[in-house]
């Protein structure tokens, strides 16, 4: 998750006052947190993305990716003008820093007013010098680390500190919230039929992620199926991945399908609840929300609500061979809150929310109280 630093760029950029960041990191967590890709270089690449060296395309995944050191992975590039390879980002020990990710750090870095060294040692070259081209442009270089580092001289100011503390005492004199992380995940249910005779239906449920079949679903412990309108077909709890359940029902009756998607650990509540209503003879039409808006509308009505395990529909495609109906689901797992005086977490969200089916969620945005003086 996050940390409290994290989450006040992630303020400090919407301020105005951040211009960009430069990251050795590749936990992807600046990604995660908000802060917008084309103000971000990872330097050392990002374990959680791959990219298509044909189209150049990016995709950041809820899972590592398998490799390291710019090797193809099992995933190919899901334009369908394209459909090459795919391939890690994250550098070997021999690599040379990627041009798209160094050439933009040392332009910003040159014309920069002042550099925050947050949390590094200072020791690893190329990345370590770039500082430096602050001073070079009449510009101030801060460091806050725990410990010394070699450019300390250099520095117009360093503090031997948590880098969390500093940064919230920094923030509650500038009088700016640090906001809530809220995580949303993503998952995708598919329900394909498989015609029997004129009254029965053979039919697969599949719990899986988006990202295609062999990528696994990281913050699932469990799926439990039920049919609340139909006590007489069984229920079923689905343990391993992938999540499969194959049943034979009449293809005449509709009923609802019951999902709760057991959370694993690191989640913020222990489930979510998804009704799906079926009805084989008369599928649901399709619709497609952009992905953003729908995730922007769920976190801000998460934060709203303070209470995670709320969901809602991306996307919904009906494919004809076999027929298959398939809705992709954002879902809040997690909301972490932040105290500025204190410099820590302090709030945690551990309620279910039981339902939400709706296409797209509606939020007002959180007004934060003021900070009472430490």
């Amino acid at each position: 998750m996050p940390s409290l630093t994290h989450m006040a760029l992630v303020e400090l950029e919407k301020a105005g006052i951040l211009k960009f960041v430069i990251s050795q990191n590749v936990d992807s967590l600046h990604l995660r947190s908000g802060i917008p890709r084309e103000k971000l270089s990872e330097l050392h690449g990002n374990s959680f993305r791959e990219i298509c060296l044909s189209c150049g395309a990016e995709y950041l995944r809820d899972f590592e990716v398998e490799t390291i050191g710019m090797k193809e992975t099992l995933r190919r590039c899901s334009n369908d003008k394209c459909g090459a390879k795919l391939v890690d980002t994250v550098l070997d020990w021999e690599d040379a820093l990627p041009p798209k990710e160094m050439n933009p750090a040392e332009k910003h870095c040159k014309m920069a007013d002042v550099v925050l060294c947050l949390g590094t040692s200072l020791q690893i070259t190329p990345a370590c010098n770039l500082p430096l081209k602050c001073i070079r442009g009449g510009g101030k270089l801060v460091i806050i680390n725990l410990q010394s580092t070699p450019k300390d001289k250099k520095a117009s100011l360093v503090i031997h500190g948590l880098v969390d503390k500093v940064i919230a005492g920094a923030m509650h004199l500038m009088n700016l919230q640090i906001p809530p992380f809220v995580r949303i995940d993503l998952v995708q249910l598919s329900l394909t039929q498989f015609p029997k005779n004129d009254r029965n239906v053979k039919w697969t449920l599949r719990v899986s992620s988006v990202h295609g079949r062999r990528a696994s679903l990281p913050f699932l412990k469990s799926v439990e199926v039920s049919f609340s309108d139909r006590p007489y077909l069984k229920p079923a709890i689905l343990l391993e991945q992938p999540f499969l359940l194959k049943r034979d029902t009449l293809k005449t009756r509709p009923f609802t399908m019951v999902l709760v998607l057991n959370f694993g650990e690191g989640c913020g509540c222990p489930s979510s609840r998804i009704e799906w209503p079926v009805d084989f003879q008369a599928p649901r039409n399709g619709f497609s929300h952009d992905k953003s808006l729908v995730c922007h509308k769920l976190r801000e009505s998460s934060i709203q609500d303070s209470s995670c395990g709320m969901y809602a529909a991306i996307e919904r495609r009906n494919l004809s061979e076999p027929k298959c109906e398939v809705t992709s689901y954002a879902i809040v797992t997690n909301i972490l809150r932040y105290n500025c005086v204190l410099g820590s977490i302090v709030h945690k969200s551990n309620s279910i929310v039981t339902k939400r089916h709706s296409e797209s969620t509606n939020g007002k945005k959180e007004i934060p109280k003021k900070l009472k003086e430490s």
